[in-house]
């Protein structure tokens, strides 16, 4: 089994969803007490914040490079950033390893090519939903996404840092979740892409007309298939 190397706390809410998943999926496979070889960095989400706000990703990016750094000193065989976002540093992660980096947006377009679908919504953060470092990653593995409207974005963004960051899961803000989804099934989505990974402690299959995607999941899923030998990172 390879050890699984996570860059995580961004935030940590997200991150402990990721220790679950690969634990469980792991148990999953193999039985029995098994559980899944990873080692954790964990950074200060409140630092990283603060340089996507005032748009130093460079400098964001240096410190999950060294995050990475210490992952591949632990053993890591993989890496994985937990958190949509900071793929926006994915290349600048990469270069400082020789471990490889798993991508998030790669292991959800498979999956929703697997699921015969084309056309896809994307619900994240700002930074996601409106720079092209992650609907360009998609776009370029054969998908149209289509984002909400600037209303919509907005809110969809406040209700991630706001609230789900904060562990907070309130009943109104998956209602808006749901209205802004069904807009967006309105404008031709065939499945919804929960570009956060916080999401999917807000939103599941039942809160939608059509398929979710949960990216957290699907990236586990992707960790744990290379971990035991079925594909080749």
């Amino acid at each position: 089994m390879r050890t699984i190397g996570l860059i995580g706390g961004m935030s940590w809410e997200s991150t402990a969803e990721y220790y679950r998943l690969l634990n469980e999926l792991t148990r999953e496979r193999l039985g029995g007490l098994h559980s899944a070889r990873c080692v954790v960095y964990s950074v200060d989400f409140a630092e990283i914040e603060r340089l996507q706000v005032q748009g130093r990703w460079t400098e964001a990016g240096e410190i999950l490079a060294a995050a990475a750094r210490s992952l591949e000193a632990a053993g890591a065989d993989m890496l994985l950033i937990c958190t949509n976002t900071m793929h926006k540093v994915a290349d600048q992660v990469r270069a400082a390893t020789a471990v490889p980096l798993i991508h998030l947006a790669d292991a959800t377009a498979d999956a929703v090519r697997a699921a015969g679908l084309k056309r896809v919504g994307l619900l994240g953060t700002a930074f996601t939903m409106e720079q092209d470092f992650y609907r360009g990653r998609l776009e370029q593995c054969g998908l149209d996404v289509l984002v909400p409207d600037a209303a919509g974005r907005a809110l969809v963004h406040r209700v991630i840092y706001e609230e789900l960051c904060l562990g907070e899961v309130r009943d109104a803000s998956r209602a808006a979740y749901q209205d802004v989804i069904a807009r967006l099934v309105g404008a031709g989505a065939e499945g919804v892409v929960l570009g956060c990974t916080e999401i999917e402690l807000l939103i599941g299959a039942e809160d939608s007309p059509v398929p979710v995607f949960p990216t957290a999941r699907l990236h586990a899923e992707a960790a744990v298939r290379i971990a035991l030998g079925d594909v080749t990172p």
